[in-house]
């Protein structure tokens, strides 16, 4: 033999019809647990990782990479500042910003918002806006002409569309003989945008930067300068390396302290899926462990003669170790092959399904998105396949162990 006899042994008794059906049946519901539990495991990570990837695009339509602004929320002299911030390495592009909050009414419906002040042709730049448009441009915001973009959702729930009127009632107010009076300003719906986020869609309204400075009184300055970067993830790093040149009161943020709460949900959730779902690879491993003690108890005279033959406990321990590895490890292929074929091809999948049921598994009046979206990462599934082989290990220790200790004269005695 060319390969030790424990490897030849183990083999052919994993090849060999045994006299005992029921337990060829446990190993193969051992095989085909660890391979599901695989393949789930694979097929969950990546829609989470895909759904991950799609909100976060979704959301960097809006949402600069990174943020320049001061303690008081006041910027002056920020062209110059724009162009210093445009000469950092990694830094596309940078646009100047207004924000504030304020009431939109029209008719009788008033609404909470988010008031920010852009400038069209710097703003495209920054942030992909131009494709989430439904109706109307970024480039009809003028400034005097106190046109407004509103988000879908808000849009709606004030009921209005393009080329109707809304008025703006802003925090700060007028001093007049009767008291203080709050300011109130007539806007023009020139756009609505469909970012996908409820957040968003049903808060967020834009005018230009101009209008912005007129009417919340901030005269030539501006609230901050928001940034556009080659590589989103770079920007904690970048972000730590302004704060350290920038003077003055201005501080840096990046989106992902702007959605902490968000990524830290979805971090949490991930984890908590990936030890759900590994334990459910761990009970179809350790299944292992009941079909090698048959396997031991059935091959008691086998073991019996190897041992009076020669063979060591070790030599007795490994061939059981093979047994069981050997089915870990095509249960484990085979749910990687199968989780990956899957997760390439949910758009195909999913279809499929709804076609059958005859309803709609994901509508976009409910959920964010109507498809699945998929991210496969090597790194996972890597890591998926490692932790599934080391617990099917795991599995054939104690019975190999046990096959190791049996005593030739005991298990010959009635044979």
């Amino acid at each position: 033999m060319s390969f030790p006899f424990e490897m030849f042994v183990g083999l052919r008794y994993l090849r060999a019809r045994r006299r005992n059906g029921f337990i060829s049946f446990i190993s193969l519901m051992s095989v085909i647990g660890i391979a599901l539990g695989v393949a789930a495991l694979i097929v969950v990570l990546s829609v989470m990782n895909g759904f991950q990837k799609e909100i976060r695009g979704r959301m960097l339509s809006v949402v600069s990479h990174l943020e320049v602004s001061s303690y008081d929320s006041r910027v002056g002299n920020w062209p110059t500042l724009a162009a210093a911030l445009a000469q950092q390495p990694h830094v596309l592009a940078a646009a100047p910003y207004v924000y504030a909050q304020g009431l939109l009414s029209s008719g009788g419906a008033v609404r909470g918002a988010l008031v920010r002040g852009v400038l069209p042709g710097s703003e495209g730049k920054v942030v992909d806006l131009v494709q989430q448009m439904q109706k109307g441009t970024l480039e009809a915001l003028q400034p005097g002409r106190f046109g407004i973009l509103l988000g879908v959702e808000l849009a709606r729930q004030l009921g209005v569309v393009v080329g109707d009127k809304v008025t703006l009632i802003t925090p700060q107010g007028n001093v007049t003989p009767a008291g203080m009076m709050p300011r109130l300003k007539q806007f023009t719906v020139a756009g609505i945008f469909k970012v996908g986020m409820f957040e968003y869609d049903s808060s967020l309204a834009m005018i230009h930067l101009n209008d912005a400075q007129v009417l919340f009184r901030m005269g030539q300055q501006v609230s901050g300068m928001r940034l556009k970067l080659d590589d989103p993830m770079q920007a904690p790093q970048l972000k730590a390396q302004l704060n350290g040149r920038l003077g003055g009161n201005l501080m840096v943020s990046d989106w992902t302290d702007m959605n902490s709460n968000y990524f830290r949900a979805v971090q949490i959730e991930k984890r908590m899926m990936f030890i759900i779902l590994t334990l459910i690879v761990a009970v179809a491993a350790f299944n292992l462990v009941s079909t090698l003690v048959m396997v031991v108890t059935d091959k008691q005279a086998d073991i019996a003669i190897l041992r009076t033959l020669g063979a060591s406990p070790a030599s007795i321990m490994k061939i059981f170790m093979i047994q069981g590895s050997v089915a870990g490890v095509l249960g484990t292929l085979s749910g990687v092959l199968a989780g990956l074929l899957v997760a390439f091809n949910l758009d195909v999948i999913l279809p499929a399904i709804e076609t059958v049921l005859g309803m709609r598994l994901l509508s976009s009046d409910v959920y964010m998105i109507d498809y699945l979206p998929s991210d496969v990462q090597m790194s996972d599934v890597t890591t998926i396949a490692v932790i599934s082989l080391v617990l099917s290990l795991l599995a054939t220790l104690y019975p190999s162990w046990r096959a190791a200790r049996t005593r030739p004269a005991e298990a010959l005695r009635y044979e």
